[in-house]
């Protein structure tokens, strides 16, 4: 079930919510959990029973990690578990084709592939379950004892299926005792709604332009339409990965939760660096804490830093997406990232800040070939239309039926806002109201009309688009 599906806006949170709130506090643990189980069967009731398997698994170890028996050896089962379901479940297709392309070589009988279907969300709740079992080892935290409480950490629906990836020592306190309140309540609303415009107004038309030109043969794209494709796509997956965090947060904040930030105008970067640390915050930070500093972070030396920065863009490119383009993807990150700790980084603090703009966004938008190709094949060859003089003959039509007044608009629009344009435009809004020589009273009440008006505005004019039309992709469901 998508956050930006009429079912899920008009059907299942307004029951949620209802019964949410009118039913005992003490029952209110149990019954998110319940419908965050029903949330995540709309997509499949055998999906469930791994999550709950999953549940149940690790509420089990964490209690014997708890214990002073044993404990590194319930840690390592317990991630070699959680492992091992998203191994089996998200690789084996991936192993598989790649051994029967080894057999067919050697001329070997191949494998029989199974064509095992991708629970949604697992790379999200493996992850999670990993950092609460390190988590209660190092003593951060001590075990759940209530499996229902474990449950909901686990399988909450703001954040079940595409993050932010939450970790238990932030959440810990918040299961057992949160904070109710009308202006929370109305804070959630209005970062919904920012969200599911990023998401269905935004990243839909941005996705519907990127779909348009990687559908066609990559022989017949010229290189104006092979560059508007990927800054559609890189605009795209912006929109739809950030406005999904914007919906999740808010979502949570109309349950009493609090999630962490998980983006922060990546797209303004002046480094890779930097990138990585506004972009999809919530595994970055995984990386660094639960695997980048355990290999040794960058304190074993220079040659120990690069290998600990490859392991790390290595896993990172694989958690992605069981394809070679992701491997790709990620290794060219982690090389950017191990270049910028050379004197290429020094030189690069000096240049000018629109120099190292430019750098970044042509590195990161370059990657998004490799994210969005379907094999690296069509990758290559699209680089090199990228950076031909088009020997294909231009088609106008195509150009009219990619790029209308609408998606133009659209485009407009995507690159101010993700360059923090927006925000800039609210900050001298509030100086201007400052200086006005209106009441306190009636500038808020100004900010709230407007607020209130483009809210409605918003979720009227997505929920005509979700009507109207029945393109509606989410990305990160791939992962």
């Amino acid at each position: 079930m998508l956050f930006s599906s009429l079912v899920f806006l008009y059907i299942f949170l307004p029951v949620t919510l209802l019964v949410y709130y009118v039913i005992n506090p003490k029952l209110r643990n149990s019954f998110l959990f319940l419908a965050s189980l029903i949330f995540f069967a709309w997509g499949g009731v055998s999906y469930s029973l791994i999550l709950i398997i999953s549940i149940i698994l690790n509420y089990v170890i964490g209690i014997q990690i708890n214990k002073r028996h044993r404990r590194k050896t319930w840690l390592i089962a317990g991630i070699v578990l959680n492992l091992a379901f998203l191994i089996v479940f998200k690789y084996t297709n991936f192993i598989i084709e790649n051994v029967n392309s080894a057999f067919n070589w050697l001329e070997i009988p191949t494998v029989k592939n199974p064509k095992i279907i991708l629970p949604i969300g697992i790379s999200f709740y493996t992850f999670q379950s990993i950092s609460y079992l390190v988590d209660v080892f190092r003593k951060t935290n001590d075990s759940q004892k209530s499996i229902i409480n474990l449950g909901l950490y686990i399988a909450l629906f703001p954040q079940l299926i595409a993050g932010p990836i939450v970790r238990y020592h932030d959440i810990q306190k918040q299961i057992n005792q949160r904070i109710h309140s009308v202006d929370k309540f109305q804070q959630g609303i209005k970062r919904f709604i920012i969200g599911f415009a990023k998401k269905v107004i935004i990243a839909n038309t941005m996705g519907y332009v990127a779909d348009q030109v990687f559908a066609l043969n990559v022989d017949s794209i010229v290189p104006l339409f092979a560059w508007i494709g990927i800054i559609a796509y890189s605009l795209q997956i912006y929109y739809d990965f950030a406005g999904y965090s914007d919906m999740a947060i808010g979502l949570a904040k109309m349950f009493g939760f609090d999630l962490l930030e998980n983006f922060n105008f990546p797209y303004v970067s002046k480094s890779i660096k930097e990138f990585w640390r506004r972009w999809h915050i919530s595994l970055s930070s995984w990386f660094r804490d639960y695997l980048y500093i355990p290999l040794g972070g960058n304190r074993l030396g220079n040659g120990r830093t690069i290998l600990n920065l490859l392991i790390v863009f290595f896993v990172t490119g694989f958690w992605h997406g069981a394809s070679w383009n992701f491997l790709a993807w990620g290794l060219v990150h982690g090389f950017f990232l191990i270049i910028e700790r050379t004197r290429f980084g020094y030189i690069l603090d000096k240049l000018p800040s629109f120099v190292r703009s430019f750098y970044t966004l042509f590195i990161v938008v370059m990657a998004w070939v490799l994210f969005r190709a379907e094999n690296l094949n069509f990758a290559i060859e699209y680089y090199k239309v990228l950076f031909s003089t088009g020997s294909s003959e231009f088609d106008y039509f195509q150009l009219i039926k990619i790029l209308n007044y609408e998606t133009i608009v659209v485009f407009i629009i995507a690159v101010f806002g993700a360059m923090g344009g927006f925000m800039q435009i609210k900050g001298l809004l509030i100086k201007l109201l400052d200086i006005t020589r209106l009441s306190v009273q009636k500038i808020e009440l100004l900010k709230d009309l407007v607020y209130v008006c483009f809210m409605i505005f918003v979720l009227l004019y997505g929920t005509g688009s979700l009507v109207i039309d029945s393109y509606n992709p989410f990305i990160y469901f791939r992962f």
